[in-house]
């Protein structure tokens, strides 16, 4: 377990107020939920029509997806980098 303090901070996401806890620093709370916020527009711009529910899974799909792809990027380079010692 982290010995970091705990630090709670209110942020805004898709017009909803959230308090977030967290060993973070708030700004990296903050850079969180403005990324939350800019994907969960990016998908109602392109999906007018979902509700909240279905758009806050939509965009957690997106952005699982995302990081996966990195994922897997990040791990072929290590691997490159690990064959060329």
């Amino acid at each position: 377990m982290s010995n970091r303090s705990k630090t709670k901070t209110t942020v805004d996401i898709y017009g909803q107020q959230y308090a977030i806890v967290g060993t973070e620093s708030t700004s990296h709370m903050r850079l969180v939920a403005s990324i939350v916020d800019d994907k969960m527009r990016e998908m109602n711009s392109h999906n007018p029509s979902l509700d909240i529910n279905k758009l806050a899974v939509l965009t957690a799909v997106n952005v699982v997806h995302e990081y996966l792809k990195l994922k897997e990027e990040c791990e072929l380079l290590e691997r490159k980098l690990s064959e060329k010692d």
